[in-house]
């Protein structure tokens, strides 16, 4: 099953959200700011992103201009503590699932959320369209 992890007033969740119910795709809906992932749920996310915490960590948050602390001198599970206790820290929306990971919403990325015989049409289509066949 699909998990949408939220907040509240964050535009591209609403987005990704819309996008998941306009393509009929079910999902299970988190608000990570009321209910925050759990250590063990980030180091999941970890091991699924490429490019590990520099994903992760929305850079551009209030929650982080206002550290105090580098976090580049942390341990990994420090890290995944200050992340878990400070929910504002990580980027939004994830989208999770057995085999993919996205992190932020992207239209292009999202559709890997499809089930594969609907990408296939979709790609036949285009393609068509095209004038490719």
């Amino acid at each position: 099953m699909l998990k949408l992890f939220t907040s509240p007033s964050c535009t591209s969740c609403r987005k990704a959200r819309a996008w998941l119910v306009e393509h009929n795709i079910e999902f299970e809906e988190r608000n990570m700011i009321n209910k925050p992932l759990t250590i063990e749920e980030l180091r999941t996310v970890l091991s699924m992103t490429e490019n590990g915490t520099e994903e992760l960590i929305s850079t551009r948050s209030k929650a982080y201009a206002s550290l105090t602390i580098n976090l580049n001198d942390l341990t990994l599970h420090k890290l995944l503590e200050l992340l878990a206790s400070n929910p504002a820290l990580v980027r939004r929306p994830l989208l999770i699932d057995n085999t993919h990971l996205q992190i932020g919403y992207n239209e292009d990325e999202i559709r890997c959320f499809l089930p594969r015989d609907i990408r296939r049409l979709e790609l036949h289509q285009a393609q068509l369209m095209a004038g490719l066949f």
